[in-house]
């Protein structure tokens, strides 16, 4: 027999198949490792085939087969192939989106630890082993304990004295590294409103693969998940749920563990390298059927998948910014066509691409305009801050916040605060020459965190030590610009001291278990007011949260993206949608700069269609997405003399592809990305507005052709960070 396999080197050189002869009961998707050269490397088969297509005497056999059973399903194995060729990638980076990549590389294995039990053997104990009496007598009340704990307590001598007597039976066991052990729910399972039935009826009705479901914040939209995984499961099949934030896959984990038990397993990169490989196992062996996590759950290892739930659709971490630049959406269109599987996506505030499709009819579109308990969404108030500061209020605070916050911890119940950017202070600049610190592998400036005293690049991660002095001109006078979520916890723990105040960014998450152990911290009343994050901005469910403060709510309208109308309302709904689900209703201050803007008003009156409908004649009269396409091609090289050159020529190509086909280009232009130097790489791209996307295959062979040496560029279609 004869196998078809893919090395795993990711280049485009060696991206085809090589053949090697193996064993018969080889099967498709299984890792092996394979003569390459004069060296041995890992590959994955792709086929297995009774002749070969070159002479068998050249034909090397596989050196070692990893896995009795294949880690990659069928299915991967077919996605691979479509992955590659959607994405421009080689087939062994689009493999590797299947594998864990410690597993992959062979870097973890399954653990297995000592156990001690009683083997059922007479024995006899001499008067004077008194340690050896101890162990029987707690094995006898325990029934099985682990060796080196046992050990540990005991001595190791009194235990391997009771195994030579055949007392205690000593073995092996494997175990199974459960991530977030303390993630435990109770079932909460409530009467279905006559909404929450009609639209599961509809998802099980319709001839459409993808349902949207456009649920208000509160409307029960995770019920009809649960509901609907839980009829594919009855039916033997699996499900695969995403969510955008792994601060939310705690607490949607509790909840299926709570309906499903031990058929959930969690798949996400704040895993350990073993709990990554052993839910990994858990869910490609059958034992769990139902997969949860952030975008890259999208591959888990199921068979026979049933449902894909995408909640909050329109989040941007949807979009992958790493080769291969791939849509969660795409994928999971790819494996439910695969699978004649059912696709839900979730959002009180769908993306416009996705809500066009549901108002044209081309995806099943269920509206849920209230929420289950019928309470009113939180009234939002406007908080205008020039009138704050023509009053003498420089403060992040305004006189509003300040009395609903005090109202809100009188009465005994919790605030939110939101403000996304995380340190104390977002720039720090010389008052008499102007200079700012900036990082010296980015083009960016550093913002100041009072905790460690340090400055830190939010781009690159490099930490540098405070200005004592200016390094320009050796002034003294260093002042702080803008306020991060550090400094509004020092402020507020100012304004209301008697408050419990907790944070939660990127800065206080740490470990797999940092988001829950938070998130649980203020869930049990420890905390009053949580200061957080986009990370906050969506999902979670605090009955006793009744405000919420929205600061610089304007601060994403001045991003130059033509999303950001569209993901300033989404992000000021969602974290609205936090306040007053369960009491009495619930409040929102949002403090703005700009209480004119259209996108405001919208956002403080809920109305969706109306901002939608606004959206789509300004996209439309523009021309930017979904009625044209957004390409750019991103140069980088550590040499900006190399970046230029580089960019110089794939310019030069587009340009001619331009000349050759004008009728499908609106606007091409070779300038400097935004960020003009990060990570040490000088950025450049190429940006392009067209029509549609059939000239993307000419697009990325012409970039491909710019890679070499130290340059790199990549392609990305609409992205979704234009920095």
């Amino acid at each position: 027999m004869y196998a078809e396999v893919i090395v795993d080197i990711a280049h485009s050189d060696v991206d085809r198949i090589f053949e090697y002869s193996c064993a018969d009961d080889l099967q498709p998707g299984s890792r092996v490792k394979v003569p390459f050269g004069n060296r041995l490397i890992d590959g994955f088969v792709m086929k297995v085939k009774d002749t070969c297509d070159i002479d068998p005497a050249k034909v090397k056999p596989i050196a070692e087969v990893f896995d009795e059973v294949p880690a990659l399903v069928p299915e991967c194995v077919w996605l691979t192939g479509r992955i590659s060729a959607r994405y421009h990638v080689p087939k062994a980076a689009a493999l590797r989106l299947f594998l864990p990549a410690e597993m992959r590389k062979g870097k973890v294995r399954e653990l297995y630890r000592k156990y001690v039990s009683l083997s059922g053997q007479p024995f006899v104990l001499s008067r004077t082993a008194a340690k050896q009496g101890e162990v029987i007598a707690y094995l006898r009340d325990k029934g099985e304990a682990e060796y080196t704990p046992l050990c540990e307590t005991y001595g190791r001598a009194a235990v391997n004295a009771l195994e030579k007597k055949g007392a205690i039976a000593v073995e092996k066991k494997r175990v199974v590294r459960q991530p977030v052990k303390e993630v435990t729910g109770i079932d909460n399972i409530h009467e279905l409103t006559p909404a929450q039935i009609m639209a599961i009826r509809s998802i099980d009705s319709t001839d459409k693969m993808v349902t949207l479901l456009h649920g208000v914040t509160g409307s029960g939209k995770t019920e009809i998940y649960l509901q609907i995984i839980g009829q594919e499961i009855e039916k033997g099949r699996t499900a695969i749920f995403l969510v955008p934030e792994i601060s939310l896959t705690p607490q949607m984990l509790s909840q299926l563990r709570a309906r499903f038990k031990g058929q959930a397993a969690i798949l996400h990169s704040g895993l350990s390298a073993g709990e990554r490989f052993d839910e990994w196992w858990r869910l490609r062996s059958g034992e769990a059927k139902i997969a949860i996590g952030a975008r890259s759950a999208v591959f888990a290892p199921l068979e026979n998948v049933g449902v894909i739930i995408i909640d909050e659709e329109h989040d941007s971490s949807y979009v992958s910014e790493t080769a291969p630049r791939y849509s969660t959406i795409s994928i999971a269109l790819l494996r439910a066509k695969y699978n004649h599987a059912k696709i839900i996506l979730g959002s009180a505030t769908p993306s416009v691409e996705t809500y066009i499709e549901g108002q044209e009819g081309r995806f099943n579109l269920i509206t849920l305009p209230e929420r289950i308990n019928k309470k009113p969404l939180p009234e939002i108030i406007m908080a205008d801050m020039r009138k704050e500061v023509k009053r003498g209020n420089n403060s992040a605070f305004s006189q509003a916040l300040r009395d609903e916050l005090q109202a809100t911890l009188d009465s005994g119940n919790q605030a939110i605060i939101f403000l996304n950017r995380r340190g104390y202070a977002q720039t720090v600049l010389c008052r008499d020459c102007g200079y700012v610190a900036k990082c010296e592998d980015c083009d960016v400036s550093l913002t100041y965190h009072s905790d460690t005293n340090r400055l830190l690049c939010h781009c690159c991660g490099r930490s540098y030590r405070m200005l004592d002095e200016c390094p320009e001109c050796h002034g003294k006078h260093i002042r702080y610009n803008g306020t991060g979520t550090q400094r509004v916890v020092e402020d507020l723990e100012k304004l209301f001291p008697q408050a419990r105040l907790i944070r939660m960014d990127n800065d206080t998450v740490s470990g797999k278990d940092g988001h829950y152990k938070i998130l649980q911290k203020f869930a049990a009343h420890e905390a009053d007011i949580l200061v957080g994050t986009q990370m906050i901005a969506k999902g979670h469910d605090f009955p006793s949260v009744t405000l919420v403060g929205i600061l610089d709510a304007d601060q994403s309208l001045q991003f130059s993206d033509y999303r950001s109308g569209e993901r300033t309302f989404q992000l000021i709904t969602q974290v609205a949608g936090r306040s007053g689900r369960a009491g009495a209703r619930g409040k929102v201050v949002l403090q703005t700069y700009n209480p004119s803007n259209y996108i405001l008003r919208y956002a403080t009156s809920y109305d969706y269609n109306g901002f939608f409908e606004n959206e789509v004649r300004i996209r439309r009269a523009t021309l930017f997405p979904p009625f044209a396409v957004i390409v750019r091609i991103m140069v980088t090289s550590e040499s900006q003399e190399h970046a230029l050159a580089a960019a110089k020529e794939v310019n030069g190509k587009i340009t001619a592809l331009v000349k050759e086909h004008e009728e499908d280009f609106l606007f091409a232009r070779a300038l400097w990305a935004p960020v003009k130097r990060m990570e040490k790489k000088f950025r450049l791209q190429i940006l392009m507005r067209m029509y549609n996307s059939k000239l993307l295959p000419q697009i990325y062979d012409i970039c491909a052709s710019a890679n070499s040496g130290d340059v790199f560029a990549y392609v990305e279609e609409n992205p979704a960070n234009l920095n």
